[in-house]
């Protein structure tokens, strides 16, 4: 007998709000504009895309595109997707490691 394997929807192990945040702050740690799109899309599939949809005005259809591997939402539809979720955008200076100061090279 042959098994089939079925792909793993990450979507369904997002459970409650603290999984989705835990899985969306890992996401932005990479630096890796499409890995954070594609992880903010699970994220939304994961609350409900019909919820999403309704809390930003864009269309189901528009967000599974904007948010899929290949995306490139606009700013605009990232924080309102973020917004929905429950989380916000926030600046934070990076800092030096002291290995990558100039007084460390001396």
């Amino acid at each position: 007998m042959t098994k089939k394997a079925v792909p793993l929807d990450l979507a369904s192990l997002l459970e409650t709000d603290e999984a989705i945040e835990y899985f969306v702050r890992d996401a932005m740690e990479d630096d890796n504009a499409a890995y954070i799109v594609h992880a903010l899309g699970i994220a939304a599939r994961a609350k409900g895309m019909t919820k999403v949809a309704s809390d930003t005005g864009l269309a189901r259809e528009a967000l599974y595109r904007s948010f899929s591997e290949e995306g490139n939402p606009s700013l605009k539809s990232t924080i309102a997707v973020l917004k929905s979720l429950g989380f916000g955008l926030t600046i934070r200076r990076i800092e030096d490691t002291e290995a990558d100061t100039p007084e460390a090279a001396e």
